[in-house]
C-alpha cells in the first residue's frame, strides 16, 4: 500500500518550507506553492543556488499573507499581504520564461534586500499570467515559479536507499518536495505514469535532476558535498542526477496526509 505522508508548500520560492496536513490542488501547484519570487535588478529570478541563506527565511502562512522571519538575525518579522496594491507589474525572467508578476512596494524589498545583501525585488505570480510548462513532456499546462513542473513527489523509501549508502543521514527536506509517500520499493517512483492520489488524477511526466541545493542543510545554509556526491555514483543517467518525480495533474480539488496511492498505468 503506498501512502502520502507529507505534503509540503514553499510560498516564496527558495525560502522555507511549510509542512501541511491537506492542502488544495491548483492547476499551477498547491495552493500558495511558489507563487511568489525574489528577482534581482535585471528581474532575473534567484535562489538558494546563489543564497543559501535564502534557506534561514522561516515562512508561515497567517490569516492574511505570510509571515517570514530569520532564524538566525534578529530581523523584526516581515508580513507580505495576499492582497495588495502592486506597485508595478513587469517582466520576471525565470529560467527560459519570461512572465508578467506584480510588485510588492519599497518596504518589503528592503527587508530582504538587508538580510540577503543584495538589491532585490519580491514579485507575486496573478492569475492572469500563464506560464506554460515544457510542451515536450506536458500539453496545456501551467506552473507557478517552479523551476519547470507543478508538482514533486519522492518516496520515503528512495530516501532511506539513498542514506543507506552514506555515512550521514540526510532529511527529505533537503530535496524540496511537494509530497512523499511510503509503502513501495526504492525508486519506483521513476516508472510511474498515470495514477490517483486521493480522489485526484496526477501524471508522472519527468525525473527530477538535482542541483547544489541539495547540499545545502536547510537548518544551518551550510553547504555539504553530499547527496550529490554519493547519488551521482549510482542516480546519473545522461550526466544528470535524478531524484523524485515532476507530475502535473489532471483534476483539482483537496488531498490529505493519508490518502492512498493508486496507480492506473505504468
Amino acid at each position: 500500500m503506498l501512502t502520502l505522508s507529507e505534503i509540503n508548500i514553499y510560498p516564496v520560492k527558495s525560502l522555507g518550507g511549510i509542512s501541511l496536513q491537506s492542502a488544495e490542488v491548483e492547476e499551477r501547484g498547491l495552493k500558495h506553492d511558489r507563487r511568489w519570487v525574489l528577482i534581482d535588478e535585471s528581474n532575473t529570478f534567484f535562489t538558494q543556488r546563489d543564497f543559501p541563506e535564502m534557506a534561514l527565511i522561516k515562512v508561515t502562512i497567517e490569516k492574511d499573507g505570510l509571515l517570514l522571519e530569520h532564524k538566525k538575525k534578529n530581523y523584526p518579522p516581515l508580513l507580505i499581504p495576499f492582497s495588495f496594491e502592486h506597485s508595478k507589474k513587469d517582466k520576471v525572467i525565470i529560467w527560459k520564461d519570461t512572465v508578467v508578476g506584480e510588485f510588492y512596494n519599497a518596504q518589503i524589498d528592503e527587508w530582504f534586500s538587508e538580510i540577503l545583501s543584495i538589491k532585490c525585488h519580491l514579485v507575486k505570480m496573478p492569475e492572469s499570467t500563464k506560464r506554460i510548462v515544457d510542451k515536450d513532456y506536458a500539453e496545456n499546462k501551467i506552473v507557478s515559479f517552479a523551476d519547470a513542473f507543478p508538482f514533486m513527489i519522492i518516496g520515503q523509501s528512495s530516501l532511506d536507499e539513498l542514506n543507506s549508502r552514506m555515512k550521514i543521514q540526510l532529511p527529505m527536506n533537503r530535496f524540496r518536495t511537494n509530497f512523499v509517500f511510503t509503502g513501495g520499493k526504492s525508486f519506483e517512483e521513476d516508472n510511474w505514469k498515470k495514477f490517483k492520489l486521493g480522489n485526484l488524477l496526477f501524471e508522472a511526466v519527468k525525473p527530477c535532476a538535482r542541483c547544489v541545493i541539495t547540499t545545502t542543510d536547510q537548518e544551518t545554509a551550510e553547504r555539504f558535498k553530499e547527496p550529490l556526491l554519493t547519488l551521482s555514483k549510482f542516480r546519473n543517467f545522461n550526466n544528470k542526477v535524478l531524484f523524485g518525480m515532476n507530475l502535473v495533474c489532471e483534476s483539482i480539488g483537496k488531498i490529505s496526509v493519508g490518502d492512498q496511492i493508486t496507480q492506473l498505468s505504468n
